[in-house]
């Protein structure tokens, strides 16, 4: 991050970006989530439009400060399923290794939210992650190491060359995927050396690029994805459906093509989780099923994500096609899981 970000409710009345008679709300939103915007991010903003949906995405409003029955502090089950310090072991052959919890941005609707930033978990001190690097080498069975947090790609690069050099010496490990939105919202930050550090391991590696608008997809950003995948890093896409921002077809259609033209194959939209306060982003599964099938008509199929609900409660991922759910009253649905198990929803 640079001196430039804006990381307090002041800096955001500073730049016209909130007005300064709701300092006090929104203090009440920062003390509680954190806050910071790159100067990229910062560049992108309409502070004339209220309904700008890069805005939307990163500057807090009261909204926040409102919450359901439904919302959990971990909507997905991630402590549930962490063995040990940094590591979350949800399906047999994949790990997340969660290296970091801060961030050069922070999403207001993060699944993460009550973990990431400075009054978070924290990071993980260097005995934790040999711990976990320990454990990845223990389990033959896992065949991909996911790096995530917080953003990974906050590190420098010595400590993520660290970090892939430790996994290099695992056999196993066959892949190593880095979920940022680095690329997207500190473009310069994908530097030779950085890129150096993330071939350190040997292994197959793909960075998923979190982007949810194409306004996000600038030509610094392009160049920066541009820089990894000839540098032999692939990459895939990965969004989230939000009320207000890209909850159009037309909108996701332009965004899908953005990134088959810089080489980042869409992979997964995310219908949002049930993190507290964020419930003003968050449509209907039906919803998300009409706009699915209205972007199928109007784009090419290298364009399609995968539309993924991550059940509550730590039960994983599902595709919310045909026949994964079922409405049993509305709003309230019937999903099977991978291992064909019933759940209700919310």
């Amino acid at each position: 991050m640079t001196a430039e970000s804006l990381h307090s409710v002041g800096d955001l009345v500073g730049a016209g970006l909130v007005s300064p008679d709701e300092r006090d709300t929104l203090n009440r939103v920062a003390s509680r989530y954190a806050v910071a915007l790159t100067p990229t991010v910062r560049g992108l903003i309409d502070p004339s439009d209220p309904a700008d949906p890069i805005a939307l995405q990163y500057v807090p409003t009261a909204a926040e400060l409102i919450e359901t029955t439904d919302e959990r502090a971990d909507p997905i089950g991630d402590h549930a399923h962490s063995p040990v310090e940094g590591i979350v072991h949800r399906y047999p052959d994949r790990v997340l290794l969660k290296v970091v919890h801060v961030c050069p941005v922070y999403c207001r609707f993060c699944f993460r939210r009550e973990m990431v930033g400075p009054q978070g978990d924290g990071s993980l001190t260097p005995g934790q992650l040999e711990n976990a690097i320990r454990y990845i080498a223990s389990h033959a069975e896992i065949w991909e190491v996911i790096l995530t947090g917080g953003d990974p790609l906050i590190l420098s690069p010595r400590r993520l060359r660290d970090i892939m050099t430790a996994l290099a010496a695992i056999p196993h490990v066959s892949i190593v995927r880095i979920h940022s939105r680095v690329p997207a919202v500190d473009p310069q930050r994908i530097s030779p050396e950085l890129i150096d550090a993330l071939k350190a391991s040997g292994k197959t590696v793909f960075v998923a690029l979190h982007a949810n608008h194409p306004r996000e997809m600038s030509q610094p950003v392009r160049d920066a994805c541009t820089r990894l995948v000839d540098a032999g890093i692939a990459m895939v896409s990965q969004s989230v459906l939000l009320k207000g921002i890209n909850d159009d077809p037309e909108v996701l259609a332009e965004l899908m093509r953005t990134f088959v033209e810089a080489r980042v194959k869409p992979y997964y939209l995310h219908h949002p989780d049930m993190a507290p306060g964020t419930g003003h982003f968050r449509l209907s599964l039906a919803e998300g099923q009409a706009i699915m099938k209205a972007l199928r008509s109007k784009v090419s199929g290298l364009c399609i994500p995968t539309y993924i609900l991550d059940l509550p409660g730590g039960h994983g991922k599902v595709s919310v096609g045909d026949g994964m759910l079922s409405e049993i009253e509305p709003g309230r649905y019937a999903v099977l899981d991978r291992h064909n198990a019933l759940h209700h929803y919310p």
